[in-house]
C-alpha cells in the first residue's frame, strides 16, 4: 500500500489531518517516508544543504565554535554535537578546520542527532566513532554542548493557522468528492498559544506553529546555561514570519506538496523568535547567513582557495561562494542565531541581542 492510500485511508477512517501530521507522515513513515531508506542530498537526491556546496562553510562555522569554546576557557571534555548532520560533511569540515585549535579534537566527544538509517551509514563512514541519538533529549547533560543545527529545524513538522476575527481557523488535509487530498480549514476559534499573535497580523494572515521547536530548543539551551557551551542555529525563515511557507522539493524541483506524499522534501520557514522565547540560554540577534560567513572571513578563504584553481573548477568555486552569501540567494534568506551562556560572550560573528523586535526580552 502506498503513503498516498494510507492517507487516504487515514482520513476517511478518523477526520483530516493537521498540516503536521501530513508532513510528519511524509517525512518520517517507517516505511514510505523520504528519509526512510534513502540519501535524500546532492545531485542524485532532493536537496543541496551549504555544506555539500563549499567547504567554506563548514571550515567557518568550524572555528567559530572551537573558538567560543576557547573563549569559555577550553573545557575538556565536552559534546561536539550536530543536529540532522546530513551525509557528516559539515561535521567533517568542522573537525578538519579546528584540527589547528589545539586541545579542541582531544577534548571533544562526537554525539550526532539523526534517524535515517541510511544516513547514520554514510555519517559513520565519513566521521568513524560517533554516539547517535535519535532526539536531543539523549544528548548528554553534564557537560559543556557545543552545537550545530544546519537546516534541521525546517523540516520539523509545522500546524498552520489563518485569522478570523479575534480567532484562528486551522489548516488540514482533508478528502474532496473524488477521495483526493486537499486541503481545508476548520471553524474559528480562539487558541491560546496564538494570543500573542493577534497583536501582529491582520485578518486572513497565515501564521505557523511548530509544536516540536519548543522541545528541542530547551533541551539545548538547558544544558548549555547549566554547562556551557555554545550552538550555531542556520535555517531559513525570520521573526515571527508571516504566511505559508510549506514547500516541497522533488529532485530539486518545487512540486505540490499533496502531490506524491512521501516521494518529496517537505519544509517550512522557521520562526527564529519561538527559538529564542524557548531557550534558558542566552541567544544572540539574529544575523544573515551571508553577514555572518563575512564577518568570519569567507571572503579571504575565497582568496585562498581560489589561488590553486582555474577553468571550471575556478568558476563552480565564485560560484559557490556567492551562492552562500550574496543576497540574493542563500546570504539573506537563511539566517543564523546563537545560544550560548548569559555570562559568556556570543559567538564569534553574531551580536548579542538587545530588545528583540516584539518585546521579547533576551
Amino acid at each position: 500500500m502506498s503513503l498516498a492510500e494510507i492517507i487516504r485511508r487515514q482520513i476517511a477512517m478518523a477526520g483530516p489531518l493537521t498540516v503536521a501530521d501530513y508532513m510528519a507522515l511524509c517525512l518520517n513513515h517507517p516505511e514510505h517516508g523520504v528519509y526512510a531508506g534513502i540519501d535524500p542530498l546532492g545531485a542524485g537526491g532532493h536537496f543541496t544543504t551549504a555544506p555539500e556546496i563549499s567547504q567554506m562553510f563548514g571550515e567557518l562555522l568550524g572555528l567559530a565554535l572551537a573558538q567560543a569554546w576557547l573563549d569559555q576557557g577550553a573545557p575538556a571534555p565536552f559534546a561536539l554535537a550536530e543536529l540532522g548532520p546530513g551525509r557528516g560533511t559539515l561535521m567533517a569540515d568542522v573537525l578538519r578546520a579546528a584540527r589547528g585549535v589545539p586541545g579542541f579534537a582531544a577534548a571533544a566527544e562526537l554525539h550526532l542527532v539523526e534517524t535515517s538509517p541510511a544516513l547514520r551509514d554514510a555519517q559513520r563512514d565519513r566521521l568513524g566513532a560517533a554516539t547517535w541519538h535519535d532526539t536531543v533529549a539523549t544528548l548528554p547533560d553534564d557537560r559543556p554542548l557545543f552545537l550545530l543545527a544546519n537546516e534541521f529545524f525546517d523540516v520539523l513538522p509545522v500546524r498552520q493557522f489563518l485569522r478570523d476575527g479575534e480567532g484562528w481557523r486551522e489548516r488540514v488535509i482533508a478528502l474532496d468528492e473524488h477521495g483526493a487530498p486537499t486541503f481545508g480549514l476548520t471553524p474559528a476559534a480562539p487558541l491560546e498559544r496564538l494570543a500573542d499573535r493577534l497583536a501582529d497580523t491582520a485578518e486572513g494572515d497565515m501564521v505557523e506553529h511548530c509544536p516540536a521547536l519548543a522541545p528541542v530548543a530547551e533541551a539545548i539551551g538547558a544544558r548549555i546555561a547549566a554547562q556551557g557551551g555554545a550552538a550555531l542555529i542556520v535555517d531559513y525563515g525570520d521573526w515571527r514570519p508571516l504566511g505559508d511557507s510549506l514547500q516541497a522539493l522533488r529532485r530539486h524541483e518545487k512540486i505540490d506538496p499533496l502531490d506524491a506524499p512521501g516521494s518529496a522534501d517537505l519544509t517550512a520557514h522557521v520562526d527564529f523568535a519561538a527559538l529564542a522565547a524557548a531557550r534558558p540560554a542566552g541567544h544572540t540577534a539574529l544575523t544573515p547567513q551571508g553577514v555572518f560567513l563575512e564577518r568570519l572571513g569567507i571572503a579571504e578563504r575565497a582568496r585562498q582557495l581560489a589561488a590553486g584553481l582555474e577553468g571550471a573548477a575556478l568558476e563552480a568555486h565564485l560560484a559557490a561562494h556567492r551562492r552562500l552569501t550574496h543576497p540574493a540567494e542563500m546570504g539573506h534568506l537563511f539566517k543564523v542565531m546563537g545560544l550560548y551562556p548569559p555570562n559568556a560572550a556570543p559567538p564569534p560573528g553574531l551580536d548579542p541581542s538587545g530588545p528583540d523586535p516584539a518585546g521579547l526580552e533576551p
